[in-house]
């Protein structure tokens, strides 16, 4: 499989991280979106440095037998990636002298501590006093007995000074962001506004934290640290599953350096200083960045009441369904209902929680968890159930990357709470969508589900768009319930016949699928294949598309981040054409139709084309059973690949190439579905 045409995910993925590039480069996207796409490039970058670099450096020091094992050399591959962030960061770097310049024309000014009149100089003063300077813990390094451990996801001012013919001190201060904004606005001056790093107020202020000290000169940069985010599970049978967790986390905060960049402007004596303290090798990156780093900030930059330069609210679309419906359960009961978030609001699904948590006939409520928001109205549903008498299971993945910290949490209050919760399962992350209710109704057992494609939170449901099934379909809702006691009994592995669950039925399932728009393809039949997926890199599945292809297979896929296929190929994927849509909001449903003849059939899932998916996780991937709803995917899915303003075409060199309207009408695909759904709820109003 290894000969196959395939693009490394490395490399795919810093395609992906280029068209959000892209957003933050362009004249049509609003100056401080633009300034969010930054945040979000940067957000990104630290993440692919925590997870893909310290996986292919850990490659690198088993370089050949990895090429055989692989087919590419990780040696080479780190090689090509840091050519790619050289030239993105070069482009990085002009968009955000850009945007500075374009934000001065709409009288918006960013300072530094240097360029504060006396007005200004006192109002940063008495902030400091006010809300900065508890925050402030300074470690003197030339004291400490041993450097400090840096957060990554921190950073820090390193400080110096000194006074002539004297001992010279260093400190490091965390900037804390975590508690107070990156960002000061500062009052107006006519009709301009003014804004200041939290960096440059500690900055300014640097005299008064060392007070007690004698100099007369003090100089700061700022530094930040990358560390390897992979967890080791300590696989000590004495632990539980959640101990096993904490004592992984722990380990994290003191793995291997990645990466270490500081401001170029810091000399280099003090560079050497702090490489020196740090213990730091030939094995870690040392990058001369910029006087700020940590842009991620960007995504939460002061609005400053200018509407103007920002998207127009989503307003949510009623779904007309359920328009003052007085039961949801009764509802779902009648007919299947099809959630598209952030076009429809996430409210509809709390206002199911919370029905279920006060419905007298409802005895049980059972869900996974993967991620939820920091004040999550899921958690507080639930919690309400147990108060009101209810069985409540929860799943709550504890490996849910850069959530485990809050899962634990969550899993620790719900326990506290009542709740049955169970944290992981050993060899699989359970990664589904799935919620499953339990009522009583004439003596009988009856399960409602829900089934989706992104997690059960509410923030996130404002800016990504996902799918989720309001389903009572028995034969769904009964395999549903298959899942949960897998849960319970790890060894008993479900029976389905309408759901896909990885990692047993799924992959064999798409494989079959795919099989037979190859045998109707062969037989002279209109066969085609219409994906929409978040990554596709899975080799077998590519080779299965390639086969597909060449019999003559029609083959559209709308992937937003990695994909390793190479689409139009001669001989090898001429059917196959791929798109990518980055625009204002997070495309992350998941999609899958098969024409099978005509008489398509369509399925929503919690499931990438990833191997990791595949093979190593639980994933559900429901078929949509109602036509109509089966029609409203198929239709949005055409919407979305006529796209002529935000799609990306995918190709051999990874080039980025915008799908062009050429004289014809512009179609920007997530307006478009959003009309979609607003002449829906209008035709179903008449």
């Amino acid at each position: 499989m290894t000969n196959l045409p395939i693009i490394n995910r490395e490399l795919s993925w810093l395609s992906f991280n280029e068209r959000v590039l892209q957003e933050a480069e362009s004249p049509d996207v609003p100056v401080l979106e633009r300034l969010k796409f930054l945040g979000i490039y940067s957000n990104n970058l630290d993440e692919f440095f925590r997870v893909r670099i310290a996986t292919i450096k850990r490659m690198i020091l088993f370089d050949k037998r990895a090429k055989q094992e692989l087919g590419f050399a990780p040696s080479k591959i780190f090689d090509l990636i840091q050519d790619k962030l050289k030239t993105l960061q070069k482009r990085y770097t002009k968009a955000y002298e850009n945007l500075i310049k374009e934000l001065e024309k709409e009288n918006i000014f960013i300072l530094n501590e240097t360029q504060l009149d006396k007005e200004q100089g006192e109002f940063v003063k008495n902030y400091f006093q006010e809300s900065v300077r508890l925050e402030i813990f300074p470690i003197m390094l030339d004291k400490a007995k041993q450097f400090p451990t840096l957060q990554d996801s921190s950073i820090y001012l390193a400080t110096r000074f000194s006074k002539k013919n004297k001992d010279v001190h260093y400190a490091l201060i965390e900037v804390p962001t975590t508690s107070i904004s990156r960002f000061l606005v500062l009052p107006p001056k006519k009709n301009k506004q003014y804004i200041l790093f939290l960096d440059d107020v500690i900055r300014y202020n640097l005299k008064d934290i060392f007070q007690i000290y004698d100099f007369d000169k003090i100089e700061a940069y700022t530094i930040k640290f990358t560390r390897d985010a992979e967890l080791d599970v300590d696989n000590d049978v004495s632990l539980t599953f959640l101990e096993a967790m904490e004592k992984s986390l722990k380990k994290r905060k003191s793995a291997s350096a990645l990466r270490f960049v500081y401001d170029a402007k810091m000399p280099k004596d003090f560079q050497n200083y702090l490489i020196n303290k740090m213990g730091l090798d030939n094995k870690v990156q040392l990058f001369s960045g910029a006087r700020y780093h940590n842009f991620k900030d960007f995504i939460k930059f002061p609005t400053l009441g200018k509407t103007d330069l920002l998207y127009p609210d989503q307003k949510h679309v009623p779904h007309p369904d359920l328009i003052k419906t007085r039961s949801i359960l009764d509802k779902m009961k009648s007919k299947d209902i099809l959630l598209y978030f952030p076009y429809h609001s996430f409210d509809y699904f709390l206002d199911l929680l919370r029905e279920a948590a006060i419905d007298p006939n409802v005895s049980h409520i059972r869900i996974t968890l993967y991620r939820v928001a920091s004040n999550s109205h899921v958690i507080k549903s639930l919690i309400t159930a147990l108060h009101n008498g209810k069985d409540v299971t929860v799943f709550i993945e504890l490996r849910a990357r850069f959530d485990e910290e809050a899962n634990i949490d969550w899993a620790t209050i719900l326990r506290e709470e009542g709740a049955r919760v169970i944290p992981g399962i050993t060899g699989l992350k359970v990664h589904s969508k799935v919620c499953l209710i339990t009522r009583r109704e004439k003596g009988h057992k009856i399960y409602y589900a829900c089934m989706g494609t992104g997690n059960l939170h509410e923030k996130t449901a404002r800016t990504y768009t996902d799918t989720m099934l309001l389903t009572a379909n028995q034969s769904i809702t009964k395999e549903a319930r298959q899942i949960f006691s897998f849960f319970d009994k790890n060894y008993s592995v479900p029976k389905m016949s309408k759901l896909l669950i990885a990692p047993f039925t799924l992959r064999s399932k798409l494989i079959h699928l795919i099989n037979r728009e190859i045998k109707h393809a062969k037989n002279g039949k209109k066969a085609e294949i219409f994906l929409k997926l978040n990554n596709l890199v899975d080799e077998e599945m590519i080779l299965k598309l390639y086969n597909a292809s060449n019999a003559g297979v029609k083959i559209r896929l709308i992937i937003r981040g990695i994909c390793s296929l190479v689409p139009g190929l001669a001989g090898i994927s001429e059917n196959i054409e791929a798109i990518s849509i980055v625009d204002k909001f997070l495309e992350h449903t998941r999609i899958f139709v098969f024409h099978n003849s005509g008489d398509e059939e369509v399925f929503i899932g919690s499931a990438d084309l990833m191997t990791r998916n595949l093979d190593y996780r639980i994933e559900v991937v429901a078929p949509i059973m109602d036509e109509k709803i089966r029609k409203q995917l198929i239709s949005i899915m055409e919407l979305q690949w006529q796209d002529n303003v935000k799609a990306r075409i995918f190709d051999e060199i990874q080039s980025n190439t915008f799908k062009i309207a050429n004289g014809e009408k512009r179609i920007r695909s997530q307006d478009a579905v959003c009309e979609f759904w607003k002449e829906f709820a209008r035709k179903k109003k008449k």
